[in-house]
């Protein structure tokens, strides 16, 4: 299975931010793109330089990010797709991804981003907030539990693609209807970021695409 962090970190790396930064839109500008926009969404497919292909969603009314998946290829087994971003993918038997139920009663985990954060919901965890901690360090999030009933590691691929560190002062979370709520703000160098790779989609022709007969169900067109 893909490891979007793994991937993310080495696209990151080699010292500043910035050189992060200008490492991950040289990634996905080098790749061929298609895109078509159909029911309020702009779909793109990336067929990137070292043989990966990446699927995103956007919103046509609010340009935010609403999907993001990876299509995996496992030996002995039929070709997925790894969800970064956005709800689970009915295929995925996998848990150890965001979107991935073991079954219904499990915790688990999506993610979803706005415009001035991202935000992951861990479902089915019944504990008061109390009992909670989520905090942060170079490797991304960490959430555990007084009890221990439940420990999880997040990895945040939009600092390493910007060569950021977590900084526990942008980190929040909540507790409602059995739901962990955890919001990362935005820094400053991630939305800009953002806002080159929207440009960059923008600028492609929409078109009905043969490519994208391959996607998952939910980013191709009806």
């Amino acid at each position: 299975m893909i490891t979007i962090g793994g991937q993310s970190k080495s696209l990151a790396a080699g010292g500043s931010a910035s050189s992060g930064k200008a490492n991950w839109l040289s990634y996905v500008t080098s790749a061929q793109k298609s895109s078509l926009i159909e029911n309020g969404v702009r779909k793109v497919h990336y067929k990137l330089p070292d043989g990966k292909e990446m699927v995103e969603e956007y919103s046509l009314e609010t340009d935010v990010l609403q999907k993001r998946v990876w299509r995996v290829s496992e030996a002995f087994r039929s070709e997925k797709w790894d969800v970064e971003v956005g709800d689970p993918i009915a295929q995925f038997d996998q848990v150890e991804s965001p979107g991935i139920r073991e079954n219904a009663t499990a915790p688990f985990l999506t993610k979803r981003i706005t415009k001035k954060s991202i935000e992951w919901r861990i479902r089915n965890l019944p504990y008061p907030r109390d009992v909670y901690s989520v905090t942060s360090d170079d490797d991304g999030i960490t959430v555990r539990t007084s009890n221990k009933k439940y420990f999880k590691k997040i990895t945040i691929p939009e600092l390493e693609r910007v060569g950021l560190k977590a900084d526990n002062s942008l980190l929040s979370f909540n507790h409602q209807f059995n739901t962990l709520i955890i919001t990362y703000k935005k820094p400053q160098l991630v939305q800009e970021m953002e806002a080159k790779v929207l440009e960059m989609v923008k600028s492609i022709s929409p078109s009905k695409v043969p490519e994208l007969k391959d996607a998952p169900d939910q980013c191709k067109p009806s």
